[in-house]
């Protein structure tokens, strides 16, 4: 316990169940002393067990349609409230991709699937931060995180069009950071995190040969989420006030590795 969140608020966007990093995250916030406010999409939260992870941080619920710039009006507006002041930290773990859900190759997807992906998956946050700015919601040197992947940079096939959505919310989260950071001494980064078996990622077509290439390829093995949420709380403390704009890679080295002995001794 190094009570880095000591006196910190936020709010935490994405928790599903006991496998998300938006989970892991809450426990570790509320391990280092932070207040925060849980939020999901209505029909997430009748999927999810987000009254267990309330209870056990001792945490407010407010549903919110990320897309809806209406109801992050409101979001923000009640945390405020709940939590007795303006914001320090926020997580936005969000994703979606509906022409993976329903099978749809990336040569041949339906655009309104492709649409509502990168609203859900992106665009949302955007609103989020404008929300935010808008209504100068955060402290100072306060810090927002979102969570991305590679295949933002790199060919993953079967990672479909969410390698698309991912490219845009890091894009939005350099260039709204600009203005966060100028305006409001506010941090935006991304973490580029490795394969992790959450709901949405065990979704991916190949996931569970993927990850098991990705372990042999990374010289320390996958970062795991509860590796990703200790990561996350570095950037939500006070040790990395002048970290912003970054695409920061958590992944074990994989994202600066050509190939490995491991996975060579496959093809002699």
């Amino acid at each position: 316990m190094y009570n880095l969140l000591k006196g910190k608020k936020g709010i935490i966007f994405g928790a599903l169940n006991e496998h998300s990093i938006a989970w892991k995250v809450a426990e570790k916030a509320h391990e280092q002393g932070a207040e925060f406010v849980l939020t999901n999409a209505p029909i997430a939260m009748r999927m999810g067990e987000l009254d267990a992870l309330a209870a056990k941080t001792g945490s407010q619920i407010i549903p919110a349609d990320a897309t809806s710039v209406e109801d992050l009006e409101n979001l923000v507006e009640k945390s405020m409230e709940i939590l007795g002041g303006k914001i320090d930290f926020v997580l936005h773990s969000i994703g979606m991709s509906v022409n993976v859900r329903k099978g749809k190759h990336y040569t041949d997807p339906k655009y309104d699937f492709t649409t509502k992906g990168w609203d859900v998956s992106a665009v949302s946050f955007h609103k989020t931060m404008n929300v935010l700015y808008n209504k100068k919601a955060m402290n100072e040197w306060g810090s927002i995180v979102a969570l991305t992947y590679m295949a933002a940079q790199r060919v993953f096939p079967d990672y479909n069009d969410m390698a698309d959505n991912k490219a845009y919310l890091e894009s939005i989260a350099r260039s709204f950071g600009y203005f966060f950071g100028r305006d409001h001494k506010v941090r935006v980064n991304t973490i580029s995190q490795s394969p992790t078996p959450t709901t949405a990622g065990s979704g991916v077509k190949g996931f569970d040969g993927f990850i098991a290439y990705a372990e042999k390829m990374s010289p320390l093995g996958n970062a795991t989420a509860a590796d990703c949420a200790d990561y996350t709380i570095s950037l939500f403390s006070d040790l990395t006030k002048k970290v912003t704009l970054q695409n920061l890679f958590h992944d074990g080295g994989f994202s600066n590795m050509g190939v490995s002995d491991a996975v060579m001794e496959k093809f002699e």
